[in-house]
């Protein structure tokens, strides 16, 4: 029983309340937010739409979410953390409401592209409330418990969401809907504004030093340490999102069945489930850089072993590999983000940060099909290529980074004159 008291305190211990709630609000969120999985089944299924269409609304969220992120990370800084929560899941959760009772398609895309700037506004003001909230020597564990809670919302998502769908779609939308307001009432109630304006002082030498003047998405997006750090997380999303895009093709044409699929996928959202709380005793003290460099090691070799794979087995054993790189990568890239986004743009900062998800979903099926149709088994070594390159990238820009973020640390901070 000691040894299990010490590994809840060293794992989940010495968190503020504020970060339960925001914990709860998105455990809460992702358990629910289940409807848009099954949009293009309800879509062909309810509506009669044609697969071409169906696929045509689905982007319109996707669409929205590009929108959402940066709209959110924007609002995170000008309204705050709070508001930004509050609002976007009120309007989430309104509109997804409104997607039960509409039965016309051009409506249903309308909406389908308003939910998903609604969905994504939350991301970037989230995190930005973590980092806020939670010390500097605690937030590992605060960002590892974060992804913790979004894949066991997912799971529990997904075995809710076929329960509801062969039960009825309008129980669908409006059970989401429900989750997304209990989120609401959740930090309208129990989370406080977390934003302090404060502006680093100008002799800090770095961008985080740009006068009170230079706000908006311009400052991110001329931080070169900053886009090294998002090009490489890009790379690492674009091997990732293989799994969900161009993996089930190749089991196709190996003559696996799309349920072998579910399984592999299955496989690897519960070990997350299981293991994820188990990183931190693995990465405490290790420098950042050189834990996200082992864990795109650890994807590359996963990926490369599809080249070979041609049954169940092969496929599983590849996706635990790759899924202990995933979880070993969650901590330190939400902790580096958090660490080079000046306090006053973190909102910002994190809306370049979460685009490059969405970009990821679109590049990996986009360039990932092609390259499967004319290399074959050979597309998963030039996925294992890029991840290795990527682990280059990570040893090289780490130390750079390090210097970056221990001499801004050591900078004093002065007020911000920017009222709220």
């Amino acid at each position: 029983m000691r040894a299990l008291g010490a590994w809840l305190r060293d794992t989940a211990g010495g968190l503020p309340a504020v970060f339960w709630f925001l914990w709860s609000g998105l455990l809460i969120n992702r358990v629910g937010a289940f409807a848009m999985l099954f949009l293009p089944l309800y879509l062909t299924d309810a509506r009669g739409a044609s697969d071409a269409l169906a696929g045509l609304v689905v982007g319109a969220y996707g669409l929205g979410g590009v929108a959402g992120v940066l709209l959110g990370g924007v609002l995170a800084d000008r309204w705050g953390r709070r508001r930004t929560l509050v609002w976007s899941h009120l309007a989430a959760s309104a509109l997804m409401a409104s997607m039960a009772v509409v039965t016309s398609l051009p409506a249903i895309a309308l909406l389908a592209a308003l939910v998903g700037i609604a969905h994504s506004m939350p991301g970037p003001a989230f995190v930005a409330a973590i980092v806020d909230v939670v010390p500097a020597p605690r937030r590992s564990r605060a960002f590892n418990l974060q992804f913790w809670a979004f894949n066991l919302g997912m799971a529990g998502a997904s075995a809710l969401a076929g329960l509801l769908a062969e039960a009825s779609y309008l129980a669908l939308f409006l059970v989401d809907a429900a989750a997304t307001l209990t989120t609401t009432v959740i930090i309208a109630w129990k989370v406080p504004e977390t934003l302090v304006r404060t502006a680093p002082a100008a002799s800090a030498g770095d961008p985080e030093a740009a006068p009170a003047r230079r706000v908006g998405l311009r400052t991110p997006l001329t931080d070169r340490i900053f886009l090294a750090f998002v090009a490489l997380t890009f790379a690492h999303a674009v091997i990732t999102a293989q799994n969900s895009t161009v993996m089930p093709l190749a089991m196709r044409a190996d003559g696996l069945s799309s349920s072998a699929y579910g399984l592999v996928v299955a496989l690897g959202g519960l070990f997350i489930v299981i293991g994820q709380l188990f990183v931190p005793r693995l990465i405490d003290g290790r420098r950042k850089h050189r834990v996200l460099a082992t864990a795109l090691g650890l994807a590359a070799f996963g990926y490369a072993g599809l080249a070979v794979a041609d049954g169940l087995p092969g496929y599983l054993l590849a996706a635990l590999v790759w899924t202990v790189g995933a979880m070993l990568a969650a901590p330190p890239n939400a902790e580096i983000n958090a660490e080079l986004a000046p306090p006053r743009l973190r909102g910002r900062y994190q809306a370049v940060f979460f685009l490059t998800f969405p970009a990821a979903a679109f590049v990996a099926p986009a360039v990932g099909g092609a390259s499967l149709q004319y290399l074959g088994d050979g597309h998963w070594l030039a996925v294992a290529a890029l991840g290795l390159l990527a682990v280059a990238g990570h040893l090289l820009a780490g130390p750079p980074r390090e210097r970056r973020v221990a001499r801004v640390a050591t900078a004093p901070a002065v007020s911000d004159p920017v009222r709220r």
